[in-house]
């Protein structure tokens, strides 16, 4: 199943950058926008009280005790501006007085206690911001209160306006820019030990699985050290691979070619008893051969425990599972002229994978029983101690000498005299089972420094450790 190419780590990051800088952009600009119409509203308003003040300050009481203006001029082309907006007055004497300027000019009556107030409005269909100035003319005895409303469009609030927010808009493209081009470049640093990484493996020998050594971010060490971690299981998983294969063929070449021996003379044979002693022949051969095959997938299982991850182990009776198998190997002793028995002091519970024990067990019985000699006896022992647990096969026999014991423990390497069965796997596969277990085995001499004992000591655990 292929997966299509994801997209690549700049673009993704270019992309958050985008969605994340537009959002804050879009928010920005809006806060920029009301910003902006109140920087406009504030300068403008400025303008208009001042001169709305200008006509105020020309308001006088004439003789007859009414009001009066001269409109400073000056103060409407205060107003003036380049979108050309258009100016509006008006001035009003007491309530209901109209004195001068656009009598349908909108005005403010209620302007809650401010001397100046402002409102938007509309005059002859168009958008216009009012000032209201509240001021009184002293004749002399008492003041005549009067108003004066100035207005103006706004086109030059809008201008300033879309201006600000147009220039907020254009810095806030060029710092998306400035950034996006920063995030590319150090992007592309920062890939760079990636890049390293990636033809550094390209350049590497098929079969070179050693550990990678690059230096690498410390968010990425992590992926590296699961790679090469990996690639020590693997080339551990090879190695037992070219060792099973190398043994298959150097082990089993020699039972092959006597099959195929006793075949051939079993088809010359001039007499039915010659042709049934070759089949005879023939199928021990057979029977060595499926032994060595057993012991070799037995061995590469081991090896692959062994570099795989660490599976649950069960904590197990194991002296129950040796007085069992004991048992069950009394026959095939009998019938090798041996006295096979099992001794045990109870209940001896360690961590252990019941079918590995019972293969470690098994290979223990059966080099006892081939090696001791016909008249010998073997005996199981399984005592639990203080704090540990041992497995112990005795025999009487002719042993192995103390200077040999570790040469024997070598895988092929065979401890009996020449015309002993086996293949030299057995204390090999059971010394490789008990280190899988924490176990230890040792080759000791046996009672009365007559035969062999082969001791395997467990870690003990308790009792009640669980049996999952």
């Amino acid at each position: 199943m292929t997966h299509s190419p994801a997209s690549s780590l700049r673009s993704q990051l270019l992309g958050w950058l985008f969605v994340a800088t537009a959002v804050f952009g879009i928010l920005a600009l809006i806060d920029t926008y009301h910003e902006a119409i109140k920087t406009a509203d504030t300068v403008s308003d400025r303008v208009l009280a001042g001169s709305a003040l200008a006509i105020a300050e020309r308001v006088v009481v004439n003789e007859n005790g009414a009001l009066e203006v001269d409109i400073p001029y000056v103060a409407l082309e205060m107003l003036t501006s380049a979108a050309q907006d258009r100016v509006f007055y008006r001035v009003e004497g007491p309530p209901g007085h109209f004195i001068t300027g656009y009598q349908a000019l909108p005005t403010i009556t209620d302007t809650k206690g401010q001397s100046t107030a402002y409102a938007d409005a509309t005059f002859r269909g168009e958008p216009i911001r009012v000032a209201v100035l509240q001021r009184s003319a002293s004749t002399g005895v008492n003041s005549v209160p009067f108003a004066v409303t100035v207005a103006e469009t706004t086109i030059a609030r809008r201008q300033l306006t879309q201006a600000i927010l147009l220039r907020s808009a254009l810095r806030l493209g060029l710092m998306m820019a400035g950034a996006a081009a920063i995030v590319w470049i150090a992007v592309t640093l920062a890939l760079r030990p990636l890049y390293r990484l990636s033809d550094a493996i390209a350049e590497r020998n098929p079969s070179d699985l050693h550990p990678i050594d690059q230096a690498v971010p410390s968010e990425v060490q992590g992926l590296v050290d699961t790679v090469n971690s990996f690639m020590v299981r693997l080339q551990s998983a090879l190695n037992s691979l070219r060792h099973f294969s190398g043994n298959a063929s150097h082990q089993l070449r020699t039972p092959l070619a006597i099959i195929r021996t006793q075949l051939v003379l079993a088809s010359r044979a001039p007499s039915l008893g010659a042709a049934q002693e070759a089949a005879r022949k023939g199928d021990d051969a057979v029977a060595h051969a499926e032994r060595i095959l057993a012991q070799l997938l037995l061995m590469a299982k081991i090896d692959a425990a062994g570099s795989a991850e660490p599976h649950p182990v069960a904590a197990i009776d194991i002296a129950t599972l040796a007085q069992t198998m004991t048992a069950e190997y009394v026959p095939v002793a009998a019938q090798a002229g041996i006295d096979l028995g099992f001794d045990g002091n109870g209940p001896a519970i360690v961590r252990a994978e019941p079918l590995l024990f019972g293969e470690m067990l098994r290979n223990l019985i059966e080099n006892a029983i081939a090696y001791a000699g016909s008249g010998a006896e073997v005996t199981v022992m399984v005592f639990s101690e203080k704090h540990v647990v041992r497995l112990r096969v005795e025999d009487n026999g002719p042993g192995i000498q103390a200077e040999r014991r570790a040469e024997v423990l070598q895988r092929f390497a065979r401890g009996g005299h020449g015309n002993a069965p086996g293949m030299g796997l057995g204390l090999s596969i059971v010394e490789d089972i008990a280190a899988l277990f924490g176990a230890t085995l040792t080759l000791e001499e046996g009672t009365g420094g007559k035969g062999l004992c082969a001791v395997v000591t467990f870690p003990a655990a308790a009792a009640d450790a669980g049996s999952g």
